[in-house]
């Protein structure tokens, strides 16, 4: 009997289902198999993943997409970094950018450079050494021009996105690869009497979809995952507070859109910014014990840039994860696999990751529990790591002017994350575990940004000439200096891309 995987079902739309409709279309546009997507087009999404990580562009190369074009449709804008206002304590801000620092001396890493230089009593600003801060920090940005001439010169950069228009984006290019498009309610989810498999989706059209592998987009209702499978949920509420968002569009203000998105601590929250060429997008994440819905509500709409577009609509949600990704013959990617807070603009990156997983390890008929375990476990780990690098910018804070933000002081860290801090503290070192998404540069970029510096450094950098030291320092900064003042600003780089993209380019791509 063949048990080759026929029929892949994707209940579920938004960036969730069509980012892996695309994907997996493009995957296997050369082969039998069969995608169709149910989803009843009356269904609104929760739509507030507009800001991405660098991996967004490796997915839109991954699929053959002009980048440019992808900018113009969905009126993106770049995302150099995320700064975080008032998050170590109010007045201040510092920015986590996408890039390197510095260079290290021969063997000598940078980091163990810079902390001898304080402990001689100079005070470095890592910023200087970084191209990504800079840029965003003056509102540039640029292609990169060749290789960059060392570390802190690299930079990568992110989208923010329209996702209601990336959606579209992406679905107009999946149909184009054959996915086929069910528009209905899923009315009942059926199992096999004997497996416990879903069979088939029962539709309010009074129709059946059946199915080899069902793929759960359906959100926090997870009708698939949830509440057919009955796999539960693993709630991080010990550790991470915050369980609801108003989210509100807005008219543009200003000249021009920043180029990086910001976070800025509130009472008992954080507000996100998010800038797009044709509008702002708004947020407030707060903690249900900490504030009742009408202060947050105010606290938003006190502090919304420019006129609101519609009223704003409120998310409930439980930071965590499903116990299990991947149940019987069905997938949870996106939210119905586990949400933890926007902070990191982590969710539609997860995304990726999943269906990047589940590509990696694609099954049969047989459904071998090896590939179950094994995207299970990964699933875990790197939900555990984002976890991780969330809680470190709530409890690193030393603000202590509200209970909530002295309530994140009181919390017992993980003790993945316990360990990393001690490390990095006792001497700067990095713990990188499997199945991480931020690399030590990341991780730098929050210890610094709250002053947390290492207690002693590498001794081998004890036999660097200090002088040698300065003056390297001196050189990378006085670098970026003049590049960033040469740079365009980014409103030049979006009319460029809107200049250039060619609409017909997206569509030809997979012709």
């Amino acid at each position: 009997m063949d048990k080759a995987i026929s029929t892949i079902v994707i209940a579920g739309a938004g960036t969730a289902g069509w980012m892996t409709a695309a994907a997996l279309a493009k995957h296997f546009q050369n082969t039998p198999i069969k995608i169709r997507l149910v989803a009843a087009s009356d269904i609104g999404t929760i739509g507030v993943g507009e800001a991405t990580i660098p991996t967004i562009r490796t997915f839109t190369q991954s699929l053959g997409l002009d980048e440019m074009e992808m900018v113009r449709a969905t009126r993106a804008t770049i995302k150099l970094a995320i700064a975080f206002k008032d998050w170590n304590h109010k007045g201040t801000t510092f920015f986590h950018p996408f890039g390197g620092y510095g260079e290290d001396f021969g063997d000598v890493a940078f980091l163990q450079v810079l902390s001898r230089l304080r402990a001689e009593g100079h005070t470095p600003n890592l910023d200087d050494y970084c191209l990504g801060a800079a840029l965003a920090k003056a509102g540039k940005f640029a292609m990169p021009a060749g290789q960059a001439p060392f570390y802190g010169a690299f930079f990568d950069w992110a989208y923010h996105l329209d996702a209601g228009l990336y959606a579209d984006y992406l679905r107009s290019f999946a149909m184009g690869l054959g996915v086929e498009h069910i528009d209905a309610r899923i009315d009942a989810v059926n199992l096999d009497p004997g497996t416990g498999h879903i069979r088939s989706l029962s539709l309010n059209t009074g129709t059946t979809v059946d199915g080899d592998l069902f793929i759960d987009c359906t959100g926090f209702q997870a009708l698939l995952i949830g509440k057919a499978l009955g796999v539960g949920y693993e709630d991080y509420g010990q550790w991470l507070f915050c369980d609801r968002a108003y989210a509100v569009q807005s008219e543009t203000t200003g000249p021009a859109p920043a180029p990086y998105t910001q976070v800025t601590a509130r009472d008992a929250g954080w507000q996100w910014g998010i800038p797009l060429q044709h509008r702002h997008g708004n947020g407030y994440v707060y903690a249900s014990n900490f504030t009742d819905d009408d202060t947050a509500l105010a606290t938003l709409t006190a502090n919304v840039p420019g006129k609101m577009l519609f009223e704003p609509r409120q998310i409930k949600f439980r930071p965590g994860r499903r116990a299990q990704a991947w149940a019987k013959n069905c997938v949870a990617i996106g939210l119905s696999s586990g949400f933890l807070e926007p902070l990191e603009s982590t969710s539609i990156a997860l995304i990726q990751t999943g269906i990047e997983k589940l590509k990696q390890l694609f099954p049969n008929k047989g459904f071998h529990p090896a590939l179950t375990d094994e995207y299970n476990d990964m699933s875990r780990r790197e939900f555990e790591r984002v976890r991780d690098f969330i809680i470190l910018h709530y409890y690193a804070s030393d603000r202590d002017d509200t209970e909530f933000w002295r309530a994140c002081k009181t919390i017992q860290l993980p003790e993945t994350l316990r360990h990393k801090i001690e490390l990095y503290k006792a001497r700067g070192h990095f713990v990188r575990y499997r199945w991480e998404m931020f690399h030590p540069q990341s991780w730098l970029a929050i210890y610094d940004g709250y002053d947390w510096h290492p207690q002693a450094y590498d001794p081998a950098t004890d036999g660097l000439k200090g002088d040698d030291m300065i003056e390297a320092c001196t050189q990378m900064a006085d670098f970026i200096k003049t590049t960033v003042a040469k740079a365009p600003t980014h409103q030049d780089y979006l009319d460029y891309c809107n200049r250039m993209a060619n609409p017909a380019r997206a569509s030809a791509q997979h012709d």
